[in-house]
């Protein structure tokens, strides 16, 4: 067995210096097929060493209920057979543009801004997810045989937090649990993040994109001995829906990596290959700044990243560019790139042959309508990803007044007596026509994604504050939610009729009949917004907003013949929509 351990200035293995040369790759991003293709090409990139989150909320959708927490098993154990090492962030937060940070929203909804300190209701909940998931971790460490030689402490507390006992409950249970190898912790390169989430006695590294070696310097100003690690950096980007494509010029990342390599230092690329965040899991960001305080920025499904290895595990410009540097470091030749993935032989447009209106989808899959006083959150109807249709009778006879939404998030689709009356969202939470009464009003809201970092972490989503008309409340609210975990039992129970005239809101079903089955993408031309399933496999999130066009279709979904498609549609489609296609990547 070998032996991985932190030195005065070098990670050491078996005693001697080792340099670590790692590449971020979430298993959960990537079809578990495609684990074996997409770490060969971190090795034909010429790292040694891949780095993945856990995330809890996908594991434990709800208390006492855990979904393959066996994958991290299976995924490590790849890792060793693929010829790499390890690096381990279980969190239990982890940011990584991921719905609420990994941490279950029935957690934070029950904690609130407790989470991430102290608080024993929280550490309790923490220490029952551990013990389930560390025997994924603890057998596979290096010095068991395994691959992992290193396993993180919280993520980036220091830009959260100064409750820095909270880290060392954690570094303590991680211990108790029978984590042997080195533990460390991952900040920004300032004071006030490095003095937050730092820990005495353990690794501190740091995280950037650029200006290495003043991050460097100030890492060096805290801790004066130990390895120097870029523990992420961001040689891309991520997307937001209704922005711009980000992208980072390759030499210029290269350059930035050379200026690592060149301090001394290990790196771990952010993202190497970034994958898709399939199933709707895709988090949120606050805009308005360093405070992240502003308006809501929800993240796109792909997680392409601008990475050196694209959304299809393809190589870029950059990874070309990043192969050149790191083959300097081999103790050889690099291997050769795998053989591609795969593609499919020819495009396949969709036959449509059923649809079924949201209320009919609501009732059969949806949750119990609750009828309340006042708006019931998400959280308080046990939704994680998906949406609540609120109905509200608005008294009369009274003349027409303003009808608002009070803490919405995300976005409402507003009908009254049956007639679609307006969009609403948090920025514009009030129609734009009066409303008289009496009028039933149904409101449709939609989550777009839980914020991942800052302060508004673990935000309840859904009607927050309450529907008003005028300045008074509408009392009397009943709520149905529609989880879109309920389609992991298919849609066969769901009572599908004739496809609509126009292009109404609802569930569409039909069939790809496909020759040659590979890596393919989706096209919904002229679809607004909604989600998307193949063979029952949640592809995500689409939306006509942009910047994404397409979702990426993992191969070892689709088979030769007809395949089933879903698609929800959340809005009204435009009159020109057509099918949705496969073509090949």
């Amino acid at each position: 067995m070998s032996e991985f351990t932190v030195g005065e200035s070098d990670f050491l293995l078996d005693g001697r210096p080792v340099r670590l040369l790692s590449g971020a790759l979430h298993y959960f991003r990537v079809h578990e097929a495609q684990w074996r293709h997409r770490l060969a090409m971190l090795r034909a990139m010429g790292l040694n060493c891949v780095e993945t989150y856990v995330p809890w909320n996908l594991h434990q959708p709800r208390p006492g209920t855990f979904r393959d927490v066996q994958a991290l098993g299976r995924f490590l154990d790849a890792v060793r057979e693929e010829g790499l090492w390890a690096i381990v962030r279980p969190g239990p937060y982890i940011c990584a543009e991921w719905e609420n940070g990994g941490l279950p929203a029935w957690l934070t909804h029950e904690v609130g801004t407790r989470a991430r300190t102290r608080d024993e209701q929280y550490l309790s909940h923490v220490r029952a997810w551990f013990r389930r998931l560390l025997p994924e971790i603890v057998p596979r460490q290096l010095d068991r045989g395994g691959a992992v030689l290193m396993v993180q402490v919280e993520n980036e507390y220091g830009s959260y937090g100064s409750d820095t006992g909270h880290l060392g409950e954690l570094a303590g249970l991680l211990r108790a649990e029978g984590v042997t190898v080195p533990l460390f912790t991952s900040d920004g390169p300032e004071d006030h993040m490095l003095t937050g989430g730092s820990l005495p006695g353990v690794l501190a590294t740091v995280n950037f994109g650029s200006h290495a070696r003043v991050g460097f310097e100030t890492l060096r100003r805290h801790r004066p001995e130990g390895p120097l690690m870029c523990m992420e950096f961001w040689c891309g980007w991520f997307d937001h829906w209704s922005g711009d494509h980000v992208v980072r010029d390759p030499d210029e990342a290269a350059e930035a990596l050379r200026e690592i390599l060149d301090a001394g230092a290990s790196v771990n690329l952010y993202m190497a290959h970034g994958g898709t965040s399939f199933g709707g899991w895709a988090g949120a960001n606050r805009g308005g700044g360093e405070l992240h305080e502003g308006p809501l920025e929800p993240d796109v499904t792909s997680y392409d990243y601008d990475a050196p290895v694209d959304e299809q595990g393809l190589p870029t410009e950059k990874f070309w560019r990043f192969r050149e540097i790191l083959a300097a470091y081999g103790s050889g030749p690099l291997p050769e790139l795998p053989p591609r993935p795969s593609v499919l032989e020819a495009p396949a447009e969709a036959s449509l042959t059923g649809w079924a209106g949201r209320d009919t989808v609501l009732e059969t899959l949806g949750g119990e309508e609750r009828a309340t006083p006042v708006p019931p959150s998400f959280e308080e109807l046990g939704i994680t990803r998906g949406l609540v249709r609120y109905a509200v009778e608005v008294p009369g006879p009274r003349q027409p007044y303003p009808l608002s939404v009070r803490g919405l998030r995300d976005l409402a689709v507003v009908y009254v007596d049956g007639a679609r009356a307006g969009v609403l969202t948090e920025e514009e939470p009030a129609l734009k026509e009066p409303v008289a009464g009496p009028a039933r009003v149904e409101l449709w809201v939609e989550s777009l994604g839980r914020v991942n970092y800052g302060p508004r972490l673990g935000e309840a989503k859904g009607v927050t504050g309450g529907i008003l008309h005028e300045r008074q409340f509408l009392h009397g609210v009943r709520a149905r939610g529609l989880d879109l975990d309920a389609f992991d039992a298919g849609v066969d129970a769901v009572p599908f009729g004739p496809l609509p005239q126009e292009g109404a809101p609802g569930l569409y079903r039909g069939t790809l009949a496909v020759r040659g089955a590979g890596d393919a993408r989706l096209e919904l031309p002229g679809w607004t917004r909604g989600f998307v399933w193949i063979n029952g496999f949640g592809l995500g999130r689409y939306w006509s907003a942009g910047p994404q066009r397409s979702l990426y279709v993992p191969g070892p979904v689709l088979r030769e013949g007809d395949n089933e498609l879903w698609v929800l549609e959340l809005e009204e489609s435009a009159p020109d929509r057509r099918a949705p296609r496969l073509f090949p990547v």
